[in-house]
């Protein structure tokens, strides 16, 4: 359903001016800033285990082919290395990743805490904390099990609202090609 609404281009893959029509997998649509700040259009959600786009998408909008809503919406490119992945997928990757106990626990970086008003925010300054002596060590389960738990906070964009946004971006679609 995602790329049937793509336009068509002409493109000679070889350079013999063989041109065949296919479809153009390089175009993009964004979310209009004023709708990504639009807090009534989203909800925030926390991607449980093992659940897909295609699981939540069942569940919010009664089909999985619109699992492409999510993950545009979320500016999710590469469903592999941005989606959470399932426990036991992770604990693969990071024996895969991160072989031995030694290296699973090393240093990834340091972080140092930033705040302004109500608001902390981590900062990674690197490997060197010469500057920064009193900087948090980051070991790289850390890092790895951070980012699953950032990759876990997601946006769905309410139902009321799906018809409107599928129209939109088909019309986008639709114009001028490149």
């Amino acid at each position: 359903m995602y790329f049937a609404k793509f336009p068509f281009i002409f493109y000679d893959s070889v350079g013999n001016f063989d041109f065949k029509v296919v479809t153009n997998l390089l175009r993009r649509v964004a979310l209009r800033v004023s709708l990504r700040e639009d807090t009534l259009v989203f909800d925030n959600y926390t991607v449980k285990d093992g659940e897909t786009p295609e699981i939540l998408a069942h569940k919010l909008y009664d089909d999985p082919q619109l699992h492409w809503v999510i993950l545009l919406i979320n500016n999710i490119t590469d469903r592999y290395h941005q989606w959470p992945k399932p426990y036991i997928q992770h604990l693969s990757y990071l024996n895969n990743k991160y072989p031995t106990a030694v290296k699973l626990n090393a240093l990834h970086h340091y972080e140092i805490s930033q705040t302004s008003g109500d608001t902390t925010v981590k900062i990674n300054i690197g490997k060197d904390n010469t500057d920064f002596p009193s900087a948090t060590a980051i070991t790289n389960v850390e890092f790895e099990e951070d980012l699953q738990t950032k990759q876990r906070s997601i946006r769905l964009l309410d139902p009321s609202y799906l018809s409107q946004f599928v129209e939109e971006f088909e019309e986008i679609m639709q114009e001028s090609a490149i």
